[in-house]
């Protein structure tokens, strides 16, 4: 026994762990996410099993999350790099305000109650999932980005709600660049750079985030990161992620829009299920 789990259970989440770990680096490359939009509800769901505290439970879910990103969304970026469509100056641009979002998304994860985490998860996610579902090619801002202030305000928030939500901005940036009119294909691999960005810097201010509530958390944790979390879902998603790139590739621009708002309504309803039974 373990935590109050007979082995047998241990050994058929270990099992789940490992066959979701390859569903997010399948979804990492198609969709340029780091994966987190699929990892926080799993591991949310697996501490819910071992009965860890509901005070930690959602921030220690999401900073794992981050942490399982770091060499997903970097293989993500390598591979759509190779292709050539990467928007590599908005990158750049949005280095240090994306930074700077984290560490403050950081900051406040060490003292948010559970709900403010929850809430942030499903209302951008079903947000983010509207957007790719029933928008039409008329919603557009305009034909180029802001510059300036304005382009690093929305990099600070991109940086803000992704370390708060445990993800890899991906859905973030697909949406920000679409209503700019650019491809699809495009903003899919420039936001897998963009999970680089937030995933490295975010880990570590989890760790930070989650150092005085150590008596809360399980063994194998690193303030809001669980080593275990990390160790069973790495090695399956990066495997399975440049299978996901090279269909994304090859799917026309609406399908790959729909296949992705379809993908995030699903977990936005697994999400919000399982948070209220």
């Amino acid at each position: 026994m373990l935590n109050g789990l007979g082995y047998d259970t241990m050994l058929l989440l270990a099992a789940s762990l490992l066959i979701a770990g390859a569903a997010t680096g399948f979804f990492a490359g198609i969709f340029g996410v780091g994966g987190g939009i699929i990892i926080v509800p799993v591991l949310y769901e697996l501490f819910r099993a071992f009965n860890i505290s509901e005070e930690v439970r959602m921030p220690l879910a999401i900073g794992t999350s981050l942490a399982i990103i770091v060499p997903t969304s970097i293989r993500s970026f390598r591979a759509h790099l190779q292709k050539g469509v990467v928007d590599s100056a908005l990158l750049k641009a949005w280095a240090v305000p994306v930074i700077l979002g984290v560490i403050a998304g950081s900051f406040v994860a060490r003292f948010a109650p559970p709900a403010l985490f929850k809430t942030l998860f499903a209302g951008i996610a079903a947000l983010t999932c509207l957007r790719l579902l029933f928008a039409k090619d008329n919603w557009v801002l305009k034909s180029e980005m802001p510059k300036g202030f304005w382009l690093n305000i929305y990099g600070f928030i991109i940086g803000l709600l992704s370390s708060l939500m445990g993800i890899g901005g991906g859905q973030l940036c697909n949406v920000y660049m679409m209503l700019y009119r650019r491809p699809i294909h495009q903003a899919v691999a420039t936001s897998s750079g963009l999970g680089v960005l937030i995933s490295i810097p975010g880990a570590l201010g989890y760790i930070y985030a989650g150092w005085p509530k150590m008596d809360l958390l399980p063994p194998l944790s690193l303030g809001f990161v669980s080593l275990l979390g990390v160790a069973l879902f790495i090695p399956t998603s990066m495997l399975a992620v440049p299978y996901g790139v090279k269909l994304a590739h090859r799917l026309p621009k609406r399908k790959l829009e729909v296949a992705f708002g379809c993908f995030l309504l699903i977990v936005v309803l697994r999400f919000l299920w399982t948070t209220l039974v």
